[in-house]
């Protein structure tokens, strides 16, 4: 593991990246956890707020350009804004179902799919894990 390469990359990819493996832990640990209580609250909140920084944060990280500085990447983040929004509001309305399934989305597609990106080879986060 190079996290050398992590750190030389400059602080806001490495608090983007820092906050993306902490939301991907906490996710985990969401699911897995009772529901409606405190501590879920709490960490749902938590795990929100660093979601929101994850998609803010990609907005200034230009690696992969389609269109000017930007690529599909930054159009997930306004999706994983919408959904931040969205199932907070969901959760506030006590609308179990559609707040688990917002989640969900957001956890899959956010974490998942885009970390599966992130570690594709030519990618700074391949190099941190693999070397390179």
């Amino acid at each position: 593991m190079e996290y050398a390469a992590l750190l030389k990359a400059g602080w806001l990819i490495s608090s983007h990246a820092l906050a993306a493996i902490l939301a991907f832990f906490l996710g985990l640990a969401q699911f897995v956890a009772p529901k409606g209580t405190l501590p879920h609250k709490t960490l749902g909140y938590t795990w929100s707020a660093l979601m929101f920084w994850v998609a803010t944060s990609s907005f200034f990280i230009y690696d992969i350009r389609m269109w000017g500085p930007f690529s599909p990447i930054h159009i997930l983040s306004l999706f994983v804004m919408y959904g931040l929004v969205s199932g907070i509001r969901e959760a506030r309305r006590k609308d179990v179902k559609e707040h688990r399934k917002t989640m969900v989305l957001l956890f899959s597609g956010a974490l998942l799919i885009a970390g599966v990106l992130a570690f594709m080879p030519g990618r700074l986060m391949h190099k941190v894990i693999f070397g390179g």
